[in-house]
């Protein structure tokens, strides 16, 4: 078949000026579509008809070829098809043969692909059609007007994905039969859409159409590699879904071990696309097949044979809370628990880069009490030194009756019956609360709380609630954050503290209203609701 691509790209321009060779992410609008042309499998001829000198020098740069249009055939009201039908002859004449197959394509649909347009000619070539034209379904409640009343044009009125089609032409493509090709038309008397994906089908007319078309090229391909199981817990599955809530306009998608059954639930349940595997380097199939942009790495510790072979695939790599042999090998780490440990310029520590939850950017700080009245334990999704019940045995042994204590047990906590047991023949005036939607509502009334030693203090200090910390592990002890100077009293590693310095610290801090206060205020210092915002310019690599 011998096919002819016609791109009419007139130089005036009232709605966008000069829209056909406005820079769009660093290239000419018009680019796209002769570049789209060009790289077809079908090896089109493609021509662009222009009246305008810069308009033919950008296309003749991209590689098509321009027939000069007359000033007849470039006025407001003169349509495409004396355009296209004048294009056609002169190319014919230049080419000294008739072609099948003529193909309008419109400079102001950038998001159109080679891909498709290759599967619309196999579709128009396939089949006994004379004209197909680009198009979305977009089925809504439509009405119109006639004889100057508003009437429905549905039957009757159902969701919207039980409606009947309703296409629309997008402006991507005309594909016709060389003879239906004349002044008056372009389209034969069977006609056929052929439906776009959504994502290429805008047809750029005003500002917001290129604003939107800007948004989609810019688009990044981002894989998020977390766990969560029980022996780390789901603080980094919460933070990477943090990130993607946050990388909402680019394609996300989550990679997690087959042992995180308890993150893969998480993910399941936030509706993002994931996939498992069950070797760190099993992510290169992956990088590959969803053409990866940005890999994030949200699993501790990397080695430098992982990393290398991360940035040996190309992508930008985006390691969180390493300290491992790959960190130095990262285009970006982010510790943000820790206080600066070297000089890697890769490197970006402390509580500055803290990426906190959307409810707590909205919710107000705990109000401060002289008195205490509400004491809040949370040790995480999992516990595993099993804190909770260590609290619960020192507040036993506190003769406040007037207090009361919220217990918050994460997912993955495996003593909860006990501690309910425990709880309903005890005296003290307690609730336990599991798997909790909205963390804010709880710490908000806390006057004291007691935490492990990991992102839930940060939380807390965001509240401005005086904490009490005992680490989990090694690890967590060495999270700078989690100290005086930041409104925290750090006990230390849990396991190695002794029930009656919880219970003699606790009593402390009820009966210290000023020394409450001043925790609460040295929270209040700390800006901790700028750091998402400083993470995602970190991920997308922009300017600071």
């Amino acid at each position: 078949m011998d096919i002819l691509v016609i791109i009419p790209a007139r130089g005036g321009s009232k709605g966008i000026p000069r829209k056909n060779i406005r820079l769009m992410c660093g290239k000419p609008l018009i680019s796209y579509s002769i570049e789209n042309a060009l790289n077809s499998s079908f090896k089109l001829d493609v021509a662009v008809s222009t009246d305008d000198e810069e308009i033919e020098g950008i296309a003749e740069l991209y590689g098509a070829i321009v027939i000069k249009r007359s000033a007849e055939l470039a006025t407001d009201k003169v349509t495409l098809d004396p355009v296209i039908h004048h294009t056609l002859l002169e190319m014919e004449e230049e080419k000294g043969f008739n072609y099948d197959y003529v193909i309008t394509m419109q400079p102001t649909s950038p998001l159109l692909t080679t891909a498709t347009l290759d599967a619309a000619i196999s579709y128009f070539s396939n089949n006994d059609f004379d004209t197909v034209i680009s198009g979305i379904n977009r089925p809504h409640l439509s009405w119109t007007e006639k004889d100057g009343e508003i009437i429905p044009l549905y039957k009757e009125r159902l969701n919207r994905q039980y409606l009947p089609k309703n296409l629309h032409e997008t402006g991507a493509f005309v594909i016709t039969k060389r003879e239906f090709v004349n002044e008056q038309s372009r389209l034969g008397p069977n006609v056929s859409i052929y439906e776009v994906p959504e994502k290429e089908c805008i047809d750029i007319d005003n500002p917001q159409d290129w604003w939107v078309a800007e948004k989609e090229l810019s688009k990044k391909s981002i894989l998020i590699r977390t766990d969560g199981y029980a022996e780390i817990g789901l603080g980094h599955i919460y933070r990477c879904l943090l990130l993607a809530y946050n990388l909402i306009d680019h394609d996300v998608r989550f990679v997690l071990s087959s042992r995180s059954n308890m993150g893969i639930k998480k993910i399941q349940d936030s509706h993002f696309k994931y996939d498992i595997i069950e070797d760190n380097f099993d992510i290169d199939g992956l990088v590959e097949e969803y053409k990866c942009d940005i890999l994030i790495n949200d699993i501790l510790d990397t080695t430098k044979e992982y990393v290398n072979n991360c940035k040996g695939l190309g992508v930008r790599v985006v390691n969180f809370e390493d300290l491992g042999t790959g960190a130095p090998y990262a285009d970006a780490v982010i510790n943000d628990l820790y206080d600066k440990r070297n000089e890697y310029q890769n490197h970006f520590w402390g509580s500055s880069y803290y990426c906190i939850r959307d409810e707590f950017l909205l919710a107000k700080p705990a109000v401060f009490n002289e008195d205490v009245k509400e004491i809040l334990i949370i040790f995480g999704g999992t516990d595993p030194c099993n804190l909770t019940s260590r609290i619960f045995e020192a507040i036993n042994l506190i003769p406040n009756n007037y207090i009361h204590y919220t217990f918050i047990l994460g997912m993955g906590y495996k003593h909860s019956e006990e501690l309910i047991s425990a709880a309903n023949d005890s005296d003290l005036n307690i609730d336990i609360v599991r798997d909790v939607k909205r963390m804010t509502e709880y710490m908000s009334k806390a006057d004291i709380a007691l935490s492990s030693q990991g992102r839930t203090m940060l939380e807390l200090a965001s509240m401005a609630v005086p904490t009490i910390l005992l680490a989990q592990n090694e690890r967590e002890l060495h999270h700078e954050f989690g100290y005086l100077e930041n409104g925290f009293i750090n006990l230390g590693l849990g396991k190695k503290v002794e029930d009656r310095t919880i219970k003699e610290t606790l009593l402390w801090l009820i009966n210290s209203p000023q020394i409450r206060k001043q925790m609460k205020e040295q929270m209040l210092k700390r800006d901790l609701k700028s750091g998402v915002q400083r993470v995602i310019n970190l991920v997308l690599d922009r300017n600071l």
